[in-house]
């Protein structure tokens, strides 16, 4: 429904689950170091969207994306992203070769960016041509995709072995190239999916801003 129309969620709902899943996720994680790079970005982007709520208040579909973001995030720094019980499960079941969750972050990654972006670039007037937009936008999720490749590595760097579950690459040679191609699906997918329904509550923020 959220989709349709602009709904208010009440600040105390959103928080109230954001903080009920950041505080399942950080009891007895399966590795501390991982739980907390992991939630490091929901933590980050949690006080961002405080300090510009009043000022810069997004519309609901974006708060909601935002949202499922974290708790994509929170999952995987609980378990991490090789560990997460229904991902191992599908993976026995369909005879993967390994558990694919953290795709699903790296979807997430292009997928919610994208509309983060999209929000800011119009209502910002950023640039006017929908298909420069587009593009735009699609640059910024693989760019925000290849920092997250490059904090990886450097983690890896600095903490040697300890660093192993949250790379999560679980001994697959074309890990990188394939999270930021999800990445770019997710961005793409984006645009495609949701952008009626985001000019459908852009317009109603556009329309009480004026009243």
């Amino acid at each position: 429904m959220f989709l349709q129309k602009e709904i208010k969620i009440p600040q105390v709902v959103w928080s109230s689950i954001f903080f009920i899943v950041l505080i399942w996720s950080g009891i007895h994680p399966k590795d501390l170091f991982t739980w907390f790079l992991e939630v490091a970005p929901a933590l980050i982007g949690f006080v961002l969207l405080v300090a510009t709520f009043k000022k810069f208040r997004l519309t609901n579909l974006v708060y909601v994306l935002i949202l499922i973001h974290c708790i994509i995030l929170m999952i995987g720094g609980h378990y991490t992203y090789a560990e997460v019980p229904l991902f191992n499960w599908l993976r026995d079941v369909l005879d993967l070769e390994r558990n694919n969750y953290d795709k699903i972050g790296h979807l997430a990654q292009g997928f919610i960016p994208a509309m983060v972006a999209r929000e800011i670039f119009i209502r910002k007037s950023v640039i006017a041509g929908a298909s420069w937009r587009n593009f735009l936008i699609v640059c910024f999720c693989l760019a925000v995709s290849a920092f997250y490749e490059l904090i990886e590595w450097w983690v890896a760097e600095l903490s040697g072995e300890s660093a192993e579950a949250f790379l999560g690459t679980q001994g697959y040679v074309w890990d990188t190239q394939s999270d930021m191609a999800m990445a770019l699906f997710g961005a793409i997918a984006a645009l495609v999916l949701l952008s009626k329904a985001h000019n459908r509550q852009l317009k109603a923020i556009s329309s009480n801003s004026a009243v």
